[in-house]
């Protein structure tokens, strides 16, 4: 599984990636519910399901859950300790974003004409947060705070996020099944 050499940063900005081609995408469909002056409620769920589960849930539950944890062990500079928390804060602020985004497509769903103002504002700020996000991640807090670790913390680190993936689509499809069950009495 572990590619030869990788660090932790490294899987990190390869899921970084994904999230800007559906950043990408979200653009795209703001220009036509912009254009068209109507939303696809299902690809709107769609987009939420891939922030939620991928970006949140995935990638930031390893930055939050794993390399966070492993920072505040360590001795940081007051520079790098604030960047982290900023960092926390901002996936807290993009999560209460989803769920106004989440809100305003099931109002849409049911009539409400007037949750496209709604869609198109929470989507309009998820595609230009992230992009600065990103780069704030990948160009300076990543390679600033690998410089913390020993390469065997490094490489436990990395066994540690294909751990965490390998248990995330179990997780998933276990609280679909819980919900599902839920709603059917079973």
């Amino acid at each position: 599984m572990q590619e030869v050499g990788m660090k932790p940063r490294g899987a990190l900005m390869i899921e970084h990636r994904l999230i800007e081609k559906m950043l990408n995408i979200a653009g795209k469909e703001l220009e036509n519910i912009r254009r068209e002056k109507k939303v696809d409620p299902v690809l709107v769920d769609t987009m939420v399901d891939f922030i939620k589960t991928y970006a949140y849930r995935t990638h930031h539950g390893k930055e939050e859950d794993i390399l966070f944890k492993e920072l505040e062990r360590k001795e940081l500079k007051d520079l790098d300790r604030r960047l982290m928390q900023d960092l926390v804060n901002e996936h807290k602020n993009a999560r209460n974003v989803v769920k106004e985004l989440v809100e305003a497509n099931k109002n849409y769903a049911s009539g409400d004409q007037k949750s496209i103002t709604t869609i198109i504002d929470k989507i309009s700020f998820l595609i230009h947060f992230y992009p600065e996000h990103i780069i704030k991640e990948d160009r300076v807090f990543f390679p600033d705070t690998e410089k913390y670790f020993m390469d065997n913390e490094l490489d436990k680190m990395l066994d540690d996020f294909w751990e965490f993936d390998r248990r995330m689509i179990h997780e998933k499809y276990e609280k679909l099944c819980a919900s599902l069950s839920k709603q059917y009495g079973i």
